[in-house]
């Protein structure tokens, strides 16, 4: 698993739960990008075949997850609003290099730093739910993440050396602490 340098802070927490249908939200709206972000993979390296079955799989997966909080935001008169820019993916999407097996390795390693995050904040909430259904629901979510993960690493070894992957994990949790850092707390997964 990946380490984060820097863990989620109680205002983040106590932001969520002051506003947790614009975190509701704010959360299908990552299920849904996570999905398009996996077909994205199977479509713009299609040469690659280690990751085609594990990139759709996942894509299906997150799109589960996308119509799972769906149902959440239906079930409270929640209605979607216009895509917003996510600040943490954007600063995380600058640090890429240019060239193909360049861009290849941080978008895999990327995507394994982004989702460590949420596991780490899917786990802060889900312990701070009351609500049951919820909890179960937000700790499949971290279990989930977890394994995302675990996958972008997985995934980016197979193709890389072990040592060019971890230098790449350590650059981008870098670039994670500061980008998680830079944002003001907010009812948002990043």
């Amino acid at each position: 698993m990946i380490e984060l340098q820097i863990k989620t802070t109680q205002q983040w927490l106590d932001a969520v739960l002051a506003d947790f249908d614009a975190f509701l939200l704010d959360h299908a709206a990552c299920e849904r990008k996570a999905s398009a972000m996996a077909m994205t993979f199977v479509v713009r390296y299609p040469d690659r075949d280690a990751i085609l079955d594990p990139m759709i799989h996942l894509a299906r997966e997150e799109l589960t997850h996308f119509h799972r909080v769906f149902k959440l935001c239906r079930a409270r008169n929640l209605r979607f609003r216009g895509d917003q820019k996510d600040p943490y993916v954007n600063a995380m999407i600058k640090k890429v290099r240019r060239g193909r097996e360049e861009e290849f390795l941080d978008r895999l390693v990327m995507a394994g730093v982004v989702e460590a995050r949420g596991n780490e904040r899917f786990g802060v909430l889900a312990d701070a739910l009351e609500d049951p259904e919820l909890k179960s629901f937000y700790e499949e979510i971290t279990r989930s993440e977890e394994r995302h993960a675990d996958l972008f690493v997985e995934l980016a070894e197979h193709y890389y050396s072990s040592n060019e992957v971890q230098e790449r994990v350590a650059f981008f949790l870098s670039v994670d602490a500061e980008a998680i850092s830079a944002i003001p707390p907010r009812a948002a997964l990043h």
